[in-house]
C-alpha cells in the first residue's frame, strides 16, 4: 500500500468543538488561543519511527521552512491545495495507530499535539500579537519537562526541576484511561 496523507476536516471540526471552542467537559482553556488559529489536520498511513519510537502524531508550524526553494514551494502548494490556504499549524496523525486506541488515549494524543501549537510569548512572558492584525503570533511549544528518569531517581524531583510534574503524576487524573508514551513526532524531532 502506498503511503498516503489525507486532509481530515471532520477531525479538525471535532478537535475544535471538543477541546477548543465547545462547551463540553473536555474543553481546555489552555487551548483558547487556537480559536484564532487555522489548523490543518492530516491522517496518514505512513510509518514513522524516530529515536527508536513509533511516531503517532506531529505538530508543525506553517509555512514549512527547513527545505530547499523548490521543496518548500512544492510543499506550500500541496498544503494550500489541501486546506484552501496556509494553516497556522499542520497536525498529522497515524491513522493505523489511532484506529486501535481507546478514547482516552486518542484524546491524550490530540491534546498533546495541541499543547505544541502555542502562542508565542513576548519579552515579558505575555502572549504576543501581530501589531498590524492583532492576531496571535504562533510558535511550537516544547515540553514542560524534559529529564531522564535516572536523574530524577538519583537526585530527586526538585533538583531535576520536575516537582510540578511529580505532583501532577501523584494526583488522580482528570481524565482516566489514557496510554500515551512519548510517541509525538514534534517531540522526537528535537530529542537527542
Amino acid at each position: 500500500m502506498l503511503d498516503r496523507f489525507e486532509p481530515a476536516p471532520d477531525l479538525r471540526d471535532w478537535i475544535a468543538e471538543t477541546f477548543i471552542t465547545g462547551d463540553g467537559p473536555l474543553v481546555n482553556e489552555e487551548h483558547a488561543h487556537l480559536a484564532e488559529a487555522h489548523l490543518g489536520i492530516l491522517w496518514t498511513n505512513c510509518d514513522n519511527t524516530r529515536n527508536m519510537r513509533q511516531v503517532l502524531g506531529q505538530t508543525e508550524l506553517m509555512p514549512p521552512m527547513a527545505m530547499g526553494k523548490w521543496q518548500r514551494a512544492r510543499a506550500i502548494q500541496q498544503i494550500e491545495e489541501w486546506f484552501g490556504a496556509m494553516p497556522d499549524f499542520l497536525i498529522t496523525f497515524s491513522a493505523p495507530a489511532c484506529d486501535g486506541m481507546n478514547d482516552a488515549t486518542f484524546c491524550a494524543l490530540v491534546e498533546h499535539e495541541l499543547y505544541h501549537a502555542a502562542q508565542k510569548l513576548d519579552q515579558y512572558g505575555m502572549p504576543a500579537f501581530h501589531r498590524e492584525t492583532g492576531k496571535p503570533i504562533f510558535a511550537i511549544r516544547g515540553h514542560d519537562v524534559e529529564e531522564f528518569t535516572g536523574v530524577v531517581r538519583r537526585y530527586g524531583a526538585d533538583a531535576a526541576g520536575v516537582r510540578t510534574l511529580v505532583d501532577a503524576a501523584n494526583a488522580k487524573p482528570l481524565i482516566d484511561g489514557a496510554d500515551l508514551d512519548g510517541v509525538c513526532g514534534t517531540c522526537l524531532r528535537a530529542a537527542a
